[in-house]
């Protein structure tokens, strides 16, 4: 297991460590278009390769369409290919990414989580990663700087693992744009980690010539789809196997979520990204007061590990599902999810709340954490969705 120094003890932005990140496994491409909060990822990233640091073809295009474009001729070319996004650039690049998921490409994207106009608005929200939720990519939310470096580690490996595209979330400005400390990992360690990409069929093999992106007619188009959902369910297994593998090199342990003082907690609260932070704060709180209170954090949104966060969460007398996102005329992505687990394995009902929080990059403090906690509880005016506002 590796231990830390001084030297790989680093103080970093959110979108600095993703640019760091990203410059340790040197990708053979990168194709950008900037857009805040995600440009000082690719704006960092740019200047490596201006110093000399990395060898990556950095490809500026005109578009977050034509980057995500130019990722799949890449990908399917062979080589280990990355780039990242953020709000309309993510819903921009929407037609592709059924794409890049469906010839099974490992592209890695990385994004700044942010809320989509109209109205505009820059700040941090989950309204653009929940809007392509079913484009077939794996989804792995971070908390802070560290998570995002460590994840994108993760998120590479995987890809190639299961032939399947990743996308590694931060939240806008509350991560991307806040320094926090964090520790790196020598990067030949890296790459001997994440060995060397060597694709199974390649549109540049000219000796083993294959076809990308073919029609599928009724004969043989859902067939493509099921295997696709297959390998959603193995990239579960797979991203818990790579995890541990990942503890052996970094000392941090990597789950499908973080289980924060759960263990005999009355009540739980669901959430993902930074907000995390304020809610384990907020929990050190209530529980010197004598409050038995837990947080599930959840890391692995796609493929979502029901069974597993089920069984964290089964001996709660309450919960309270955290989301930073709506689906309009229905509920909440994160509740949605929590529900249906409940809904399938447990044999009893556990009441189970839904609060939405932070669209637009609005705040969360403590003391609304805390209000929450009181609120479930005394099941004061809870139905439907609640606003944290």
């Amino acid at each position: 297991m590796m231990k830390s120094n001084k030297k790989n003890r680093i103080a970093l932005t959110g979108g600095a460590a993703a640019a760091e990140a990203l410059k340790q496994i040197n990708p053979e491409v990168m194709a950008v278009y900037p857009i805040t909060p995600q440009t000082p990822i690719i704006e960092t990233y740019a200047k490596f390769g201006a110093d000399g640091e990395v060898t990556t073809e950095i490809i500026q295009v005109e578009s977050e369409h034509s980057a995500i474009s130019a990722c799949v001729g890449a990908s399917a070319a062979g080589v280990r290919t990355v780039t990242a996004t953020s709000s309309q650039g993510l819903a921009l690049m929407n037609e592709i990414l059924y794409i890049a998921s469906g010839l099974r490409l490992p592209i890695l994207m990385v994004v700044s989580a942010r809320a989509l106009s109209a109205p505009i608005n820059i700040h941090g929200d989950h309204s653009d990663v929940m809007g392509a939720r079913d484009a077939g990519w794996i989804q792995i939310f971070s908390e802070n700087p560290q998570e995002t470096y460590d994840n994108i580690f993760i998120g590479q490996k995987l890809a190639e693992a299961v032939k399947l595209p990743v996308m590694v979330i931060m939240d806008g400005f509350n991560t991307s744009h806040s320094v926090e400390n964090l520790t790196l990992i020598d990067t030949k360690t890296v790459r001997d980690w994440l060995g060397e990409y060597k694709p199974e069929v390649s549109l540049l093999d000219v000796g083993k010539p294959v076809t990308f992106g073919a029609l599928a007619l009724q004969n043989s188009y859902m067939e493509f789809k099921i295997d696709q959902e297959k390998a959603m369910n193995e990239a579960k297994g797979k991203f818990k196997e790579i995890g541990r593998d990942f503890w052996k090199i970094s000392g941090r342990p990597k789950n499908y979520f973080e289980a924060y003082d759960t263990a005999g907690a009355d009540t739980i609260m669901i959430v993902s990204g930074s907000a995390a932070g304020t809610a384990k704060d907020a929990i050190d709180k209530m529980r010197k007061k004598g409050k038995k209170i837990g947080l599930l954090e959840v890391n692995l949104f796609r493929p979502f590990p029901a069974k597993e966060i089920y069984e964290a969460i089964k001996s709660a007398k309450n919960i309270a599902v955290l989301d930073r996102a709506l689906s309009m005329g229905t509920m909440p992505p994160l509740y949605t999810e929590i529900a249906r687990t409940l809904y399938e394995n447990a044999p009893k009902k556990i009441p189970i709340v839904s609060f939405v929080f932070g669209l637009g990059g609005r705040d969360i403090f403590q003391k609304d954490i805390e209000k929450v906690v009181d609120d479930v509880e005394k099941r004061k005016n809870l139905d439907g969705i609640n606003y944290i506002n």
